[in-house]
């Protein structure tokens, strides 16, 4: 698992379209529902960290995951998870959503 600051991701999505046989990162937000519904990355999927055991099935262990919460705290846990689970390509968003509303999209809602 690495940590991977905003700039960075900003970076990485605005990176061409993958060809089909690459992998565009899994934007996989951890918050609570009330907090997805104030703000979140664009193309994010939502997956509150208590229903994490019990979708695992549905996310594919070949594809780059980016894990958010709010600070990167959340999102830390479920990074090691992950890869404790045989994710192979793992990230955990550095200061989290909070850290991406300042330093990428200033016009997100922060809380």
């Amino acid at each position: 698992m690495q940590d991977l600051h905003p700039e960075e991701l900003a970076g990485w999505l605005r990176e061409p379209a993958p060809r089909e046989d690459d992998r565009a990162p899994m934007l996989l937000d951890v918050r609570e529902p009330w907090e997805y519904a104030l703000c979140a990355v664009p193309g994010s999927v939502h997956v509150p960290m208590r229903e994490i055991p019990a979708r695992l099935g549905e996310f594919d262990p070949a594809r780059p995951v980016v894990c958010i919460c709010h600070h990167g705290v959340r999102s830390r846990q479920v990074a090691m998870f992950l890869e404790h689970r045989g994710f192979g390509a793992v990230f955990n968003l550095a200061g989290g959503i909070d850290a991406w509303a300042r330093r990428v999209d200033p016009a997100m809602t922060l809380y």
